[in-house]
């Protein structure tokens, strides 16, 4: 089994896999230092691209700010076959639909029946300002053993 690329698409089943409440570990091109992947939640959109929420003023944010270089990396979890996909491309700071896309990916990745959970929501919903980082790949890598 070999990776495989396919330039700059993200195929249908490329899609309904990064569909699943799976994290990613982000990286942004920009400073001295290696990367140093992050853990996130993200969205595949209808249009193909990656779009996460992050703050307006987090390292990954002002780094993409004097280089838009990111990537994201997607793996099953340890108790599947192993699959990965890998989306590179340059990501754009997007001032709207943040708070959306966190209510989207909250009741994704938590169970907001859970009091806690849903606690936790409105939290992240009121008390801080977001943007969304969306990835427009450049290349996609996938491996599926």
């Amino acid at each position: 089994m070999t990776v495989s690329s396919s330039n700059d698409v993200l195929t249908a089943d490329d899609i309904a896999f990064l569909r699943r409440p799976l994290h990613g570990f982000l990286s942004v091109a920009g400073g001295p230092n290696p990367p140093q992947p992050r853990p996130v939640w993200f969205e595949p959109t209808a249009d193909g691209s990656i779009q996460l929420f992050t703050g307006p003023d987090s390292l990954h944010v002002r780094r993409l700010r004097r280089d838009p270089r990111a990537s994201i990396v997607v793996a099953a979890p340890a108790t599947e076959r192993e699959r990965w996909i890998s989306v590179s491309g340059p990501a754009s700071i997007e001032a709207g639909g943040a708070h959306e896309l966190c209510e989207r990916l909250a009741a994704l990745y938590w169970d907001l029946e859970d009091p806690v959970r849903a606690n936790d929501l409105k939290v992240l919903l009121g008390e801080a300002e977001w943007v969304r980082l969306v990835i427009q790949p450049e290349q996609v890598r996938r491996y599926a053993g």
